[in-house]
C-alpha cells in the first residue's frame, strides 16, 4: 500500500483538478444515500451538498478527502447514466464563479459613475 501512495506523489495533475466536484444534470429525486453510494465508490467523501432551491436543483458539490479520488470520480462518472440522466461532472472552479459576479459588479459601478458625473457613451 505504501508503494502505491509513493508512486502517486510524482504524478502531475492538470491545474483545474481539485478535491471538489460540481455535478450537474442530477435526477431531482436522487437521495443523499444514493449520492454517497455512487460517489463513495471512488474514495472517502468529506461532504456532499445537493442543491434544493429552484435554481440549484439537479446540481451538487461533492468534496473528496483525496484529490486522486476526485479525479477518478470525475473521469469515470462524467456522462454516467443514472435514472435516465447523463451526469455532467466538473471540477469546481471558484474563481470562475466569482469572475462573472465581479464583472457584473464593475459594470454596475461604471454605470453609476457615468450617471453621477453625467457621462454619455457617445
Amino acid at each position: 500500500m505504501a508503494m502505491a501512495a509513493k508512486s502517486r506523489t510524482n504524478v502531475r495533475l492538470p491545474p483545474e483538478v481539485n478535491r471538489v466536484l460540481f455535478i450537474r444534470n442530477l435526477p431531482f429525486k436522487i437521495t443523499a444515500e444514493e449520492m454517497y453510494d455512487l460517489f463513495g465508490k471512488y474514495g472517502p467523501i468529506r461532504q456532499i451538498r445537493v442543491g434544493n432551491a429552484p435554481d440549484t436543483k439537479g446540481t451538487a458539490f461533492v468534496v473528496y478527502e483525496d484529490i486522486f479520488d476526485a479525479k477518478a470520480a470525475c473521469d469515470h462518472l462524467s456522462g454516467f447514466n443514472i435514472m435516465n440522466r447523463y451526469l455532467i461532472v466538473l471540477y469546481y472552479q471558484p474563481n470562475k464563479a466569482t469572475k462573472k459576479k465581479d464583472l457584473d459588479k464593475r459594470e454596475e459601478d461604471l454605470e453609476n459613475l457615468k450617471r453621477k458625473y453625467g457621462v454619455d457613451d457617445e
